[in-house]
């Protein structure tokens, strides 16, 4: 029965964390994305993010979007520096049409950092990605 279950294969759809101007507090911060480069909608898009280290774990943060659009993005969280220092782990899953898909997107502690920052789909901005 194992041997029938398939578990598709989620492309397109990618996480990033971008350091831009907050006008409102006047600060640069880190915020993380979810980006569809999708020619579809995704429904249900659940998120679960935590941080972790051998020593240290974060609380875990969830995010739903009913809905992300194909062709977007959408921010899910601010995240503080000090997490940087950490193994940061999103868990995504949605649906496109009746399937359903699943995928962990890891930051490896360090790595996000203004030297990695790259063009990244969709945004006119740059930031760090993990596909």
């Amino acid at each position: 029965m194992k041997k029938d279950i398939q578990i598709p294969k989620v492309e397109e759809v990618y996480i990033a964390v971008v350091n831009e101007y907050n006008d409102i507090y006047k600060t640069q911060d880190w915020n993380a994305y979810i980006i569809n480069d999708k020619a579809v909608d995704l429904e249900m898009v659940i998120i679960v993010t935590s941080g972790y280290s051998e020593k240290k774990t974060t609380s875990i943060f969830r995010k739903k979007i009913d809905m992300l659009p194909k062709k977007s993005y959408a921010k899910i969280e601010l995240m503080q520096e000090e997490l940087f220092a950490l193994n940061n782990t999103f868990k995504v899953s949605f649906f496109e049409g009746n399937t359903m898909f699943d995928k962990t997107y890891v930051f490896r502690k360090n790595t996000i950092n203004l030297k990695a920052l790259q063009p990244l789909p969709l945004m006119d901005v740059k930031g760090v990605l993990v596909k």
